[in-house]
């Protein structure tokens, strides 16, 4: 629970998590003279991380709260590791289940806008989201919204909306299935309150069928 002595710091805190990456994926988009360009996703992906390493330090140096205040905990590796990859299994099947209703009902998914396909762009955003988006989205605003209203419940109705509603390029259907992915994330992240394993179980999702099966030619 952050301390009373940093409220303000708390409140700054929650506008970066629930609101840092929208605003670094619209400013990249207003900005940029072309958002594929390999340069300006990269510029984008590193300002996330930046954001997020910034969410990192209130949280220790100005909250004065260990990162376990968050879930980050780094004295049970193994068995993060473990959970992350059921996470990812149950996120996957979900992903795979939602796909093929789409597909039933003839509704496109994909980016609204063109994306860089080169592997280690893509590799970098993976990362990020990994990291930047369970720090932000379940750690920090789940604990910290948790810590001022009281309520697991409010803490999931403010930040998986919003976690989802931040995927809009993607369309109505990346907005549905962002939101029954994260939905699983929020879930397992109330259950054990173990962030690393989040983080690895996102990035796996989002690692495998982006990068490792087109890196394998199996997708395109």
């Amino acid at each position: 629970m952050a301390t009373a002595a940093a409220p303000r710091w708390t409140y700054l805190g929650l506008a970066i998590a629930l609101f840092g990456i929208p605003a670094m994926t619209t400013l990249h988009r207003v900005l940029a003279p072309d958002p594929a360009a390999t340069n300006g996703i990269v510029a984008r992906e590193l300002a996330i991380l930046a954001i997020t390493a910034l969410l990192l330090w209130i949280v220790t140096t100005r909250e004065k709260l260990p990162l376990s205040s968050i879930g980050l905990r780094f004295d049970r590796v193994g068995r993060s590791l473990a959970w992350a990859v059921a996470v990812a299994a149950a996120c996957l099947a979900a992903a795979v289940a939602c796909l093929a209703i789409y597909g039933a009902m003839g509704v496109h998914y994909g980016e609204g806008q063109s994306i860089s396909r080169a592997l280690p762009v893509t590799t970098l955003a993976v990362v990020r989201a990994g990291i930047s988006e369970e720090v932000l989205y379940r750690g920090y605003a789940i604990e910290r919204l948790q810590s001022l209203t009281g309520s697991k419940w409010i803490a999931v109705a403010i930040s998986l909306p919003l976690f989802a509603a931040f995927h809009f390029r993607q369309g109505l259907a990346g907005v549905v299935i962002a939101l029954v992915l994260g939905a699983i994330l929020t879930a397992f992240y109330l259950w054990k309150r173990d962030l690393l394993a989040n983080m690895v179980g996102h990035f796996l999702v989002d690692f495998i069928p982006n990068v490792l099966l087109v890196g394998l030619g199996l997708v395109k």
